[in-house]
């Protein structure tokens, strides 16, 4: 595919790929292996990793639909040939910041949601990931606020690891989250029936906040 028509995003975000979705493909071997070679470049290509895990979903049984999504990742990498992951910038910041942000039941087969996350320690990315969350969400301030919880526990871990290393963070955390309500339960101690069964979640993210390690802030979806 390098004389392929280039494409801007990994993935049509206007469609969900289905397990049931469209006929078997005719070489299920050839998807196996382009899905397989696809993991190699997630490692300096992040922008990737979203659209790979969801092709390498249905890789025991790839689909019509599948195949052409492995072909647009294909066409947007030829298109992005140029792009990689800058793994160090200088910086005078030791500030660690963190961007969260959940896809609320959007699977069509198991209606869990998708979240991820991307932190940077001083302007420079050192850690992120995207993938489905393990239960199913009863709404979308559940499903962002699941997602905090889990940056949040990497981002305590980040900041233990800089201690350990003789370089404590001296300023707290900053988690952006584009969902006003998840902002809120992060700080209200009042707990509201539609919550009550992620009050785990509820009483970690609090307990981080209470004590200055962490900030919720919003940030709109559209910057």
């Amino acid at each position: 595919m390098t004389d392929c028509k280039p494409c801007s995003t990994p993935v049509d975000t206007q469609r969900k790929l289905s397990e049931a979705e469209g006929t078997p493909v005719t070489d299920p071997t050839a998807y196996q292996s382009l899905a397989g070679a696809l993991q190699y470049p997630t490692f300096t290509r992040p922008d990737i990793t979203y659209a790979v895990q969801q092709i390498c979903l249905h890789i025991h049984d790839p689909q019509e639909p599948h195949l052409t999504a492995l072909k647009r990742i294909l066409r947007y990498l030829r298109g992005t040939i140029d792009f990689g992951l800058l793994f160090y910038r200088r910086s005078f910041s030791t500030e660690l910041v963190v961007y969260t942000d959940a896809d609320w039941a959007r699977c069509p087969d198991t209606r869990r949601s998708t979240f991820g996350y991307a932190v940077f320690l001083g302007g420079n990315l050192v850690s992120w990931s995207s993938k489905r969350q393990p239960v199913v969400s009863c709404s979308r301030a559940e499903a962002e606020y699941r997602a905090v919880a889990n940056d949040m526990a990497e981002a305590s871990w980040l900041r233990q690891l800089l201690a350990e290393l003789h370089s404590p963070l001296s300023r707290s955390t900053l988690v952006y989250c584009d969902n006003v309500s998840a902002v809120y339960l992060s700080t209200n101690p009042v707990q509201h029936q539609r919550t009550k069964h992620v009050e785990i979640d509820l009483y970690f993210v609090r307990d981080r906040v209470a004590i200055g390690d962490v900030r919720v802030l919003h940030v709109p979806t559209t910057s």
